[in-house]
This record gives structure tokens, sequence and C-alpha cells, in this order.
């Protein structure tokens, strides 16, 4: 298939949530990446990280991407989930097209990866998902500069239950060349100190791994996060805390606040 006949999804956000031009984008990542505290050990098999714009989110982020600097040479697939905020859906959505495009230009996306999760009950193609959504499109530029090249599978996770994202990550779990990635924010327009509080409380739940705990209240991608929570005591993986803060830590008022967490999953086993 020539570049001229690629089904590609253009980006909704470059130019808003992140700078479009590519030099500027690398900079902003690069200087974020740079600040985050460096990591030392084997990267993690799963990330949960925020997904504002990058003048609130993108130093918590990089705080998650900064632990995957020694598997440049070994993830070839990212598996990502994130909410989808702007389209009604009921289950789980995958993309159509061929690559995503981003300010460093296209990533590809895993044909077979979609094939195997298309065969879970509740998974099916919706482009309209996809097409507004700002919740995995932000994560791209942070995965291209840590990883260089990769496969993607998007996942937009809507009113799922939980045994069918996990069913899903489940098909598509792989081992070392496989991270999986899921995009929420924690809690919505709370004071700064109630926002500590209640995204402390959300913090314990997911490290404990307590599914009932986790709901749109607290985490704007609740559902995935849901079904993530289920999958990793069978494949031997530890819950980490990164880093845990709010819009009022980044940049703006403390007023109203959004909160943002950065989580790995650890362990011997893939």
């Amino acid at each position: 298939m020539s570049p001229t006949d690629l089904l590609v999804r253009p980006p909704a956000v470059a130019g808003t949530f992140y700078p479009a031009r590519a030099d500027a984008l690398a900079r902003e990542v690069d200087g974020y990446l740079a600040d985050a505290a460096p990591s030392s050990g084997p990267a993690p098999k799963v990330l949960l990280v925020p997904h504002a714009g990058y003048v609130y989110s993108g130093p918590v982020a990089a705080t998650a991407y900064a632990t995957l600097a020694a598997a440049r040479d070994t993830i070839e697939r990212v598996v990502l989930l994130g909410p989808a905020h702007f389209v009604p859906l009921h289950g789980v959505g995958v993309t159509s097209a061929d690559a995503w495009a981003t300010p460093f230009g296209l990533v590809p996306i895993d044909d077979e990866a979609r094939r195997a999760v298309l065969e879970v009950p509740g998974v099916r193609v919706d482009d309209r998902a996809h097409a507004p959504e700002h919740s995995l499109e932000v994560q791209l530029p942070f995965l291209t500069r840590v990883l260089g090249e990769f496969r993607l599978l998007p996942l937009a996770v809507g009113h799922a239950e939980p045994e069918v994202v996990a069913a899903a990550l489940d098909r598509v779990w792989g081992g070392p060349e496989t991270l999986v990635v899921v995009s929420s924010d924690l809690s919505h327009y709370l004071s700064y100190d109630a926002a500590r509080a209640v995204d402390r409380e959300t913090a314990d739940a997911i490290l404990a791994g307590n599914v009932a705990r986790i709901h749109p209240e607290v985490a704007c991608g609740s559902y995935g996060l849901r079904g993530l929570l289920l999958v990793p005591h069978a494949h031997e993986l530890r819950a980490r805390l990164l880093d845990l803060r709010s819009s009022g830590d980044t940049a703006g008022s403390r007023d109203r606040v959004v909160g943002y967490g950065a989580f790995a999953w650890e362990g011997t086993t893939s």
C-alpha cells in the first residue's frame, strides 16, 4: 500500500493541547522529559497517564514516560486506551485508519492487534469516537520522542464493563514488545485542597486494585482503568505511584483544579 492509499486519522488538537509545529513540540516534550525524575531498572508493562493540555498535565505525564527510556529498542507496539469524551459509545471503539498523523509524522496502526480485539464481544470499529478525541492523541508525541517507531492500537473506551476491557487487553497483552498505556485525568473542578484529598484516595484505590472505588467522578478514564485493574494480578504485576499533582501545581488557579496522576505497573513477568 502506497502512502497515498493510506487512511489517515488527522490530529484533532494539535495547536491547542500541544504545539502543531514539530520543532516546537519536540522542545516542549523533551523539556518535560528532561525535568522528570530519572528512572532506573526495567521499563514498566503498563502506564497510567493524564491527558490535558501539556501546560497543565505535561510534567506529570513526563514522569511516567521517562520510565520507558531503557525500552526504546524493545517496545514495538503500544496498546493505548482512553475515554471517549465527545461521542456516546457503548463498549470499546477501534479506529479503521491505517495510521494516525502527528506533527512528527505517521504512526502506523497495528492491524493484527486490531483484528484480535475485534473478536471480543463489545469491541467494534467506531471512527466517530476517535475523530475529535484528545485523550489518546496527546500521548503520541511523548511516545514518539521516547520510543521512536512503534505500532499503535488506539482504543476509545465508552460505557464498557470492566470484563470487556480486560478481555480486549488479554488478547493483545503480548510480552516485553507490547506496552499498555491507559489515559485518564483524576478529579475535576474541585478546590485545590479538596482535589488533593480525593485524588489521594483514588491513588490508594488504584494501588490496591480496588475496582469498586474507581468511577467517573474520580477519574474520567474510569471505564478503561477499571478494566485494567482486573488484569495485573494474573501477570504478577505491582502498581507504583510515580506522580500525583493537579493543575494547581502546574498552571492555573487553585480555585478549581483538575487532578493528574502517573502510575506504573511493573513485575518480573510479562
